[in-house]
């Protein structure tokens, strides 16, 4: 007599899913490397963009004679306001807006500074002061998220504070484009590149483009760092300098340390070799390496190499 087998229930008890050695194998090697990637993922902006936050940061920490830095304000076009200094060339003071602006509508340059990913505006005083001394008048403003600005830093978001950096000198201050040049630190040079790109193809490009210790693209440099990860698809904001350079359309100087261990000098010679020859003008790139510097010291180890180089660039970019 055949015996009829009863259907189990949802509560028969089961056998435990047992992995293969392979796949437990897999496991243990797989998931570190997954929660690396995630945890690079979640975390990357913090490991770009390292702010110094302030309350405030007048321009009298520039430590200046009076009458040679100011407070300025501008907006963006998102609708944050960036503040930032304006520091007149050497020799030359104001008291009022109006003889502010009397200042700004003489006929020297005007540097628009562009700093690079970490501390804020009063750490670029010696920069600055070469510029100053160099006979430019100098606008440096932080970032969103930097020193006394409110918001959150990100490459399209630091793109909008360029464009606002622009428009306060052309639009507020009536400087004309071809006054103007751009100088970008590091990150900075990814977002002077950006401006100097955008305004080249309007076909209002500035007088000028410096850039210091920066890089062919973030990527190139994420990669350097971080060999070990898939930096390339991974990376949000990627700053691809090397292909904007190539629309650039005024006189570039660039600045580089051989002995540079944040971005390695063949980064910025990948940039340099991007650029092209000559500028719309007929003016020659200009590369200039900095033998002793790595890339926080250039000043303490390079400084008049890097004042003879700007102030003559200054003098073909901005003809008196």
């Amino acid at each position: 007599m055949s015996r009829v087998l009863a259907p189990l229930s949802s509560s028969s008890p089961r056998r435990p899913l047992l992995l293969s050695p392979w796949k437990r194998w897999m496991l243990i090697v797989t998931m570190p490397t997954v929660g690396v990637l995630v945890m690079f993922v979640a975390s990357q902006r913090s490991l770009i963009y390292q702010p110094f936050v302030e309350k405030s940061l007048p321009a009298k920490l520039a430590a200046l004679p009076t009458g040679r830095a100011h407070d300025v304000t501008t907006r963006t076009e998102d609708g944050l306001d960036l503040c930032g200094w304006l520091i007149l060339a050497k020799g030359h003071v104001a008291g009022t807006d109006n003889e502010i602006d009397a200042k700004l509508a003489e006929s020297r340059p005007v540097v628009l500074y562009f700093g690079g990913n970490a501390a804020n505006r009063s750490y670029r005083t010696l920069e600055v002061g070469v510029l100053a001394n160099a006979g430019a008048d100098v606008l440096i403003f932080d970032y969103r998220g930097y020193g006394d600005n409110l918001g959150e830093p990100t490459e399209e978001g630091l793109a909008r504070d360029a464009r606002a950096a622009w428009q306060f000198a052309t639009e507020t201050k009536k400087i004309e484009p071809r006054r103007i040049v751009l100088f970008g630190e590091s990150l900075g040079g990814g977002v002077a590149i950006g401006l100097a790109s955008e305004l080249s193809r309007k076909k209002t490009p500035p007088a000028g483009l410096i850039l210091r210790s920066t890089f062919s693209s973030l990527t190139d440099a994420g990669a350097y760092h971080f060999p070990w990860l898939p930096v390339r698809w991974l990376l949000i904001d990627r700053f691809p300098s090397e292909q904007r350079i190539r629309d650039v359309t005024c006189p570039l100087l660039q600045f580089h340390g051989r002995r540079d261990t944040i971005v390695p000098r063949r980064l910025g010679q990948k940039l340099f070799d991007a650029a092209p020859e000559k500028s719309a003008s007929g003016v020659a790139k200009q590369f200039v390496e900095l033998p002793n510097a790595d890339h926080n010291d250039v000043m303490e180890t390079s400084e008049p190499d890097i004042a003879k180089a700007i102030s003559e660039f200054l003098s073909v970019a901005v003809p008196q």
